[in-house]
């Protein structure tokens, strides 16, 4: 089972430390990288003025990334040289960095391929955990400068504890599996002369050029915008908001807290997954209909509307490509008053599916269209709520997850919001939430997580 949890859980076994960081002549190169016409994707541009907007704190707001895994084998130094530069020149997110202008626009600069290098730096031994967390989280750039991602392994006696560390503008949580698993790969090749079988990735300046293309065509009158505004007016205005109180005001943010907790092992998910089909809906539908359920327990809500990120690869290259490739859509649909699950899950599962269709219309680009008299009241600086579900078994590698006791981490960054990840994975299916980090939200997370749980087991029981 995979590891999920914020940076801070991380327990890394004590030993000697190397990282793996941008040269010199690289850093010259990236300051000296000239402008390049295509634009951030709608996601990075909010990702990267909420950074900005949230600077002034004595802790790191924005996202950071961590992939960890072990290797039952002694480091050879050399081919994980040799296989980092190699997995960096494949991903030209890589080779970006972006720059906001007096006028406010945020211009992407690109250096060349082949002008990325990274070497390794030896820290010694350290036997300390908390010094191991400390060291990857404040030697890893922020966003606002090109090298925001850096690569380490833990040396033992008999085995090395590899680890990533990418910022969010750069990865999600596919490239996150992609790193791993694509790493591996050149590893074994540069160390033992394993072929790596890995595709050749599609290039995320493109889609980003592709996206902004498209995204510019939309209006106002384009139905998927039309649809978009409509939800938002129903909810006076406003994005979705975690159904019970997080103890924040006025736009304020707190660090973020933690939750994991198994759903389902996998016989109960494949039970789960059956009552969904039997009556209409699949494995995602089943996980909104149950969301719904819960709401209309917690608050006596009659109508749910949430957010959740859909993963827009499309092509074999693209599912073999690092970058933040997600959109954000809406699932909204009516709660009958007393409707049970069954009754429910087919709604929830066409919901899904009408959100899947507006996946070409971001969020970032309708509330831009949105006309002054709309009613919208989304501010600049927006958050939402969501909901992810990632059926993980299909990501190749997934056999490997137990043996490699690979873990995904966050660092406590700012959070307004409640962002919670339902993952399938062989072994069973878990769920993940980060909230912000206070008493008021401890205790309304609680209540949601005993509730939510309540419906998904009650659901697994039916026939």
């Amino acid at each position: 089972m995979v590891d999920f949890g914020l940076i801070d859980e991380w327990n890394p076994a004590p030993g000697r430390v190397v990282s793996w960081v941008a040269t010199p002549r690289s850093l010259a190169y990236a300051a000296a990288a000239p402008v390049h016409e295509a634009p951030p994707s709608h996601q990075q541009e909010h990702y990267l003025r909420r950074s900005r907007h949230n600077t002034g704190t004595d802790y790191r707001t924005s996202g950071l990334c961590l992939v960890t895994a072990e290797v039952p084998a002694v480091l050879d130094r050399d081919a994980m040289t040799r296989a980092i530069n190699e997995f960096l020149a494949r991903h030209d997110t890589f080779r970006s960095w972006f720059a906001l202008e007096p006028d406010g626009t945020i211009r992407r600069h690109l250096l060349e391929p082949g002008q990325i290098e990274f070497a390794p730096v030896d820290h010694g031994h350290i036997d300390n955990a908390e010094a191991v967390r400390d060291l990857v989280q404040k030697q890893t750039p922020p966003p606002s400068q090109w090298d925001c991602f850096t690569f380490w392994t833990i040396e033992h006696d008999e085995s090395t504890t590899v680890y990533l560390a990418i910022d969010h503008l750069h990865t999600d949580g596919v490239g996150q599996h992609i790193s791993c698993v694509e790493l591996a790969c050149l590893y074994a090749e540069h160390a033992w002369g394993q072929p790596a079988p890995i595709p050749r990735p599609a290039s995320y300046t493109q889609y980003c050029a592709r996206e902004r293309e498209a995204s510019a065509r939309l209006t106002a009158a384009s139905p998927e915008v039309e649809t978009w505004l409509r939800l938002l007016r129903g909810n006076d205005g406003e994005l979705p908001s975690f159904p019970l109180d997080l103890g924040l005001r006025g736009g304020d943010s707190d660090r973020s807290a933690h939750r994991t907790v198994e759903l389902f092992d996998e016989d109960a998910a494949a039970r789960f997954e059956k009552v969904c089909r039997d009556h209409g809906g699949e494995f995602a539908g089943g996980v909104f209909a149950a969301a719904a359920l819960a709401e209309r327990e917690l608050t006596g809500s009659d109508y749910y509307f949430g957010i959740t990120p859909l993963n827009t690869r499309s092509t074999f290259a693209e599912m073999a490509s690092i970058g933040w490739y997600v959109a954000l859509v809406p699932v909204a649909f009516p709660i009958g008053v007393r409707a049970a699950f069954d009754k429910t899950v087919a709604r929830a599962q066409r919901a899904y599916e009408n959100g899947i269709r507006l996946t070409s219309a971001t969020i970032h680009r309708v509330l831009e269209l949105a006309p002054p008299d709309s009613g919208i009241q989304v501010g600049p600086n927006w958050s939402n709520p969501m909901i992810s579900y990632v059926d993980a078994r299909e990501f190749a590698g997934s056999e490997y997850f137990d043996i490699a006791r690979g873990g995904l981490y966050g660092n406590r960054a700012a959070s307004e919001e409640a962002l919670i990840w339902i993952n399938r994975l062989p072994a069973g299916t878990t769920l993940s939430v980060i909230y912000p980090d206070n008493a008021v939200a401890h205790e309304s997370v609680d209540r949601y997580l005993a509730t939510l749980g309540r419906v998904f087991r009650q659901a697994a029981r039916q026939r």
